[in-house]
């Protein structure tokens, strides 16, 4: 989910951190299509298990031009749709959007995300169909991004949670030789089902080797705390999949 506008924006950046060609260098096109393949021990969005803390792959791309337009698709195996009940094993996100500049500092980023799961049809007596519709809007400063999502839709299944909204702080701290820190805490607001509210944090370990990138994260979220157990799916036996936890994955950019 989440971490599909990110691989955007990390596929932008990687465009935009492009080094200054000089009068002498001939300058280098720079294909507005970019291709990422991923692996993780466990798919988190937004601090929850989406893979039942299992492992899952997943494939995108984007195509970014030069006005600050962009589109993309991104697609994830999955087991939390099948464990409520439903069928499908794989997450499809859509999106494009629009990124610039408001200062030589401060630079934004507007868009419409759709997370499509195919033969969702939950059973759950709390959800039912998990496709879901977000507008999301976003503000970087340096290192530093704020960015806020809203529910068009009822959000992954709630029933009656149009309107839910989304906050994420987060960094991206450059500590050299392909080394950086990345920082986060979330608020998931879930409108008229408050009980299934909490914040996610995480604090990841990455390293970018010529477009391959190694990555520890440590996961965690408050829902127990809010609501005194974890969350679980019928299928998914006894497993916290909100809870604390080390996710380590690979990702290649081409």
């Amino acid at each position: 989910m989440k971490k599909t506008v990110l691989l955007s924006l990390l596929s932008l950046a990687a465009l935009s951190s492009v080094a200054p060609v000089s009068a002498q260098t001939p300058a280098v096109e720079v294909s507005p299509l970019s291709f990422n393949v991923g692996l993780t021990s466990d798919y988190r969005y937004r601090g929850l298990s989406q893979s039942a803390k299992g492992p899952a792959w997943s494939a995108g791309v984007d195509y970014a031009h030069e006005s600050g337009l962009y589109v993309g698709t991104w697609i994830s195996t999955i087991q939390w749709v099948r464990d409520a009940g439903g069928k499908g094993d794989a997450e499809v996100d859509v999106y494009g959007g629009f990124k610039g500049a408001l200062t030589d500092d401060i630079g934004f980023d507007v868009g419409v995300l759709q997370y499509y799961y195919p033969a969702n049809a939950l059973k759950d007596a709390e959800m039912k169909n998990a496709n879901t519709t977000e507008v999301y809007g976003a503000l970087t400063y340096g290192p530093f991004t704020a960015k806020y999502s809203h529910s068009a839709t009822n959000l992954f299944g709630y029933t009656d949670s149009k309107g839910s909204g989304y906050l994420d702080l987060a960094a991206n701290l450059d500590l050299g030789d392909g080394y950086s820190v990345v920082p986060h805490v979330g608020y998931q607001r879930v409108a008229k089902n408050d009980t299934y509210s909490y914040m996610d944090y995480s604090v990841a370990l990455n390293k970018d080797v010529n477009g391959l990138i190694y990555s520890a994260a440590f996961v965690g979220t408050n829902y127990k705390e809010r609501n005194g157990v974890h969350s679980t799916w019928a299928g998914s036996g006894d497993k916290s999949l909100s809870g604390r936890g080390l996710v380590v994955s690979l990702k290649k950019s081409f």
